[in-house]
């Protein structure tokens, strides 16, 4: 029976109605368990969400359609084709349709296919087509439970980003007591709420970001530059659009591929290009985070024709281009956050905290050349983040997805 307080926090949540218009693909797999997700369905229906299910053909032997097509108000999905019909079931449409896939149960068969990427039936045709996150409720005997092997898979599909509903200790269908009870319904609406909840924590904030080099043109077909990808900022982006911001990238001339649709993009060149998007941009933001490569110098004559190579020496004459962050640093109001980054060579921490403090900023983002992982291009970076309160926090080498996450939470603290 459940506690007095248990049963408060779930209405709590019930009438938030935190997954109100979310759309929930259940996956039910052949396990005793499969019997929740008739209350899971109602639970997640209580709380504003659109369900669909998905069976495992072994599924049906514990569960039948009719039950759960009633409490959906959805036809159920079990095989590739209709069978009254012959008509294809589109498991990509299934999967792009989710805003979360639940595999409740989560058998230790099933466990074993997802890890190793098997496609057998039409739950992991969906699970593998699906861009959404999964989360999945490991169910199963003790002894299964506790095999090497199984936590191999649970450990395998939590590092492909998928979220574990961890299982219960109590008496099993054998008879045995121990862990591998499938986690609760009303703890799946928990952990669920909980994650919809975050991922919403920037809804109603405008926030800028840019990315990317600038190019600074020489002639028609020469310019200076330098070998940013883009990539840390297109990751910052695309986490702000997962927190509920609204985004606005301007972006230098890299490709803007992996980007999320939502984010608003502005394409530019150069230094000049940059400073007028962003600081037009920055009046309507409540946040920016520049992470742009910006061009220190331009040429200060650009010839209209191409330069012929004629003389043993061609000398070059430079000159500032306009200083994007220190501009922003001058403009922002006390209700805005500015945001930058140093990549530095030498004397990192000291030039970094010289930059935060002359461009206005709240937090800096150093990277340093001479970190392994870090730098121009790659995939991965590290960062050690510090503030205009003094402190510092340093960070392990990570994907840039996850580098954004850390920038991200910390800027949550300032917003």
């Amino acid at each position: 029976m459940k506690s007095f307080w248990q049963r408060r926090f779930i209405l709590e949540i019930l009438q938030k109605k935190i997954l109100n218009r979310k759309k929930i693909l259940l996956g039910v797999t052949g396990g005793i368990a499969a019997y929740k997700a008739a209350s899971l369905i109602r639970l997640l229906i209580k709380n504003g969400a659109e369900v669909k299910v998905v069976c495992t053909p072994n599924a049906l032997n514990f569960v039948t359609p009719l039950t759960l097509s009633t409490l959906s108000k959805n036809a159920i999905y079990s095989h590739f084709f209709v069978q009254e019909t012959g008509e294809w079931v589109n498991h990509v449409e299934l999967g792009k349709w989710a805003d979360a896939i639940i595999i409740a149960p989560a058998t230790a068969n099933t466990m074993a296919k997802m890890a190793d990427g098997l496609c057998d039936n039409l739950l992991l045709a969906t699970y593998l087509s699906a861009d959404c996150p999964v989360f999945f409720a490991p169910a199963m005997d003790l002894d299964m439970y506790l095999h090497p092997a199984s936590k191999k898979n649970i450990i395998t599909l939590k590092s492909f980003e998928n979220i574990e509903l961890p299982a219960g200790t109590g008496e099993l269908a054998s008879g045995l007591i121990g862990k591998g009870r499938m986690c609760e319904p009303e703890t799946i609406l928990e952990i669920v709420s909980d994650y919809f909840s975050k991922s919403i924590s920037l809804e109603g904030k405008t926030i800028l970001v840019n990315a990317g080099p600038t190019y600074e043109k020489l002639d028609p077909v020469r310019f200076i530059g330098n070998y940013s990808s883009g990539k840390m900022g297109k990751a910052i982006a695309n986490e702000l659009c997962n927190r509920g911001a609204k985004v606005i990238l301007v972006l230098g001339p890299v490709k803007s591929d992996g980007l999320d649709t939502r984010v608003e993009l502005i394409k530019i060149e150069s230094a000049q290009d940059m400073y007028e998007a962003c600081s037009k941009a920055f009046t309507q933001c409540d946040a920016a985070i520049l992470s742009a490569a910006v061009a220190d110098y331009r040429p200060a004559v650009r010839a209209d024709q191409k330069i012929k190579k004629k003389a043993d020496n061609y000398n070059l004459e430079l000159i500032k281009t306009v200083d994007v962050l220190k501009s922003l640093g001058t403009m922002k109001t006390p209700n805005q956050v500015l945001i930058g980054f140093a990549l530095e060579t030498e004397n990192e921490f000291n030039n970094a905290q010289s930059k935060l403090k002359k461009k206005n900023l709240d937090f800096i983002v150093l990277n340093s050349m001479n970190d392994k992982g870090a730098g121009f291009g790659k995939d991965t970076n590290k960062i050690t983040i510090i503030e205009k309160n003094g402190k510092s926090h340093t960070f392990d080498t990570k994907p840039k997805k996850d580098v954004a996450k850390d920038i991200i939470t910390v800027l949550e603290s300032h917003l």
